[in-house]
This record gives C-alpha cells, structure tokens and sequence, in this order.
C-alpha cells in the first residue's frame, strides 16, 4: 500500500547512486513519495488496487483487536522503515510487527525502527512485474536473511497470497500451510489467527465475535458482557418456568384437598 502506481521503470527506481546518509536526510520524509534504498538506489513503492487495499484494512483491524486483547507487541504502519542486517539496504513494509520481547524496542519517538521487525506484511501491487517480484521474490529472500520471523504478502487475487514463516536453520522461509478449515495462524503472535477466505470476504466485527476463530480476541469483553446477559436472560426465565410450576402443583393439591371436603388455606 504505497504512493504511487507507473509502469515507467525509470520512476521507480533512480539511476544515480545517493548514500544511505543522502537518503536518510533528503529522502526518507519526503510527503509525495515512498522510497526505499537498496544499495544506492532509491526504489519507489508502488500503489495497490483498491480490492487489495481493502483486504490490508481488514487484516490491519484483525491485527488490532489481538493487539489490544493481547499487548505483546507493536504494530508500525505508514511504512516506517528499518536497516536489514548485514546489507545495504533500507526497507519500509507496509506494515510491521514488533514484540515487546524483540531486543530492540520501537520507541514512541522513533521515526525508523532500528532493529529487525518480527513480522512483516507487504500488500501486492502487480504495476509492473518487477513491483510484483520486488515482494515475492527479492524482499522474501531479504527479510528471511535479515531474521523477520514470519511474512505475509496480501493481494486481491487469493493465488498471490501467501505466508511464510522463518526456517532458522535454514535461514530460509516454509509455507505456513492452512490448517483444518482453511486456518492461518501465527506463532509470532500466539492465538492470531484468521481464515483464508475470510481475508477476501472480509467478515464484520459483529460476526467475528461469535465466531469461535476469532473470539477470544476480537472484542472478548463485549462477548463476556453478551454471555452474561443471555445467562441473567436464561436464569429468569428459569425462575419463572419454577414459579409457574409451583403454582401449578399448589393449584392441584388444592383440588385434591376439595374433594376430600377440605378447604386449603389461602
């Protein structure tokens, strides 16, 4: 999800090397454009469609709602960039994730983030095929050598969507493959899970709540809430279906006692 969508090559990426001081100072907080530095150059980010954009805004809301059931880490939008490790090379993903447990915190202040991000998220822009491989191919090798833990890469068109998940020992990505019931889900962030297809349908806040995928985090409070108003609501009725049936037993044993000439006492 990013600034500007061209085929032209030559607007995405410049063809005369900058340092990474140049780009920092003169490049990194320019308001127009996104840039990216690889080696020298600086790479434009490129937009996405607006299908897939929607898709960004569903995930980023889900990715939310565990944040605030579950604070164990930080989310980071507006592309705000980090150094990979061991390259020369500046990235700004499109959304990022940050444990609290990562060594290197992501301060409040902070306009880049200086260490290496736990989760990834790239949203697809298929401008050009060498924008569609930049994701797919160059920064998957990239963010798997620099030690980003899992990375996701979303688009419109559900065959270029994928997830993957950091080999250690191979310093490599695996496919996180869908469990039982077409489920994606997450070890950086234990219990963050979703449904394939729902990424595509996009399912409101009001289902996901009672939906067993999603409600131990989506708004649990508001489930715990709706949970004890329908036990009040069951146990009144209860006490009235209790009532009802005593009066019925009272009303018998009170015909009972007639016929035998005795009149209850009311």
């Amino acid at each position: 999800m990013t600034t500007l969508q061209t085929s032209n090559r030559s607007n995405l990426k410049t063809q005369s090397k900058i340092s990474e001081t140049e780009y920092w100072e003169k490049y990194y907080n320019i308001s127009d454009k996104v840039y990216e530095w690889n080696n020298g150059f600086l790479e434009e980010k490129a937009v996405s469609d607006v299908l897939t954009i929607l898709i960004y805004k569903w995930f980023f809301g889900l990715l939310e709602q565990y944040l605030k059931t579950n604070p164990i880490a930080q989310s980071v939008v507006l592309e705000m960039g980090f150094r990979l490790s061991g390259k020369n090379e500046v990235r700004r993903p499109d959304l990022g994730v940050v444990l609290n447990s990562n060594p290197i915190p992501l301060f409040p202040t902070d306009r880049s983030y200086h260490g290496t991000y736990d989760m990834c998220i790239e949203v697809l822009s298929d401008s050009t095929i060498e924008i569609m491989e930049r994701d797919t191919v160059i920064k998957k090798d990239e963010y798997a050598k620099a030690g980003v833990k899992e990375y996701y890469i979303l688009d419109a068109q559900q065959s270029r969507t994928h997830f993957f998940r950091l080999n250690k020992t191979r310093g490599a990505y695996k496919a996180i493959k869908p469990q039982k019931g077409g489920i994606i889900k997450s070890k950086v962030l234990p219990g963050f899970q979703f449904r394939l297809e729902d990424l595509f349908a996009k399912p409101s806040i009001e289902k996901m709540v009672d939906d067993k995928v999603y409600q131990h985090f989506v708004m649990p409070c508001y489930l715990r809430e709706k949970q004890a108003h329908q036990a009040e609501k069951e146990a009144h009725q209860a006490e009235k279906e209790a009532r009802i049936l005593v009066e019925q037993r009272a009303k018998r044993l009170a015909e009972q006692l007639r016929i035998f000439g005795i009149e209850p006492i009311q």
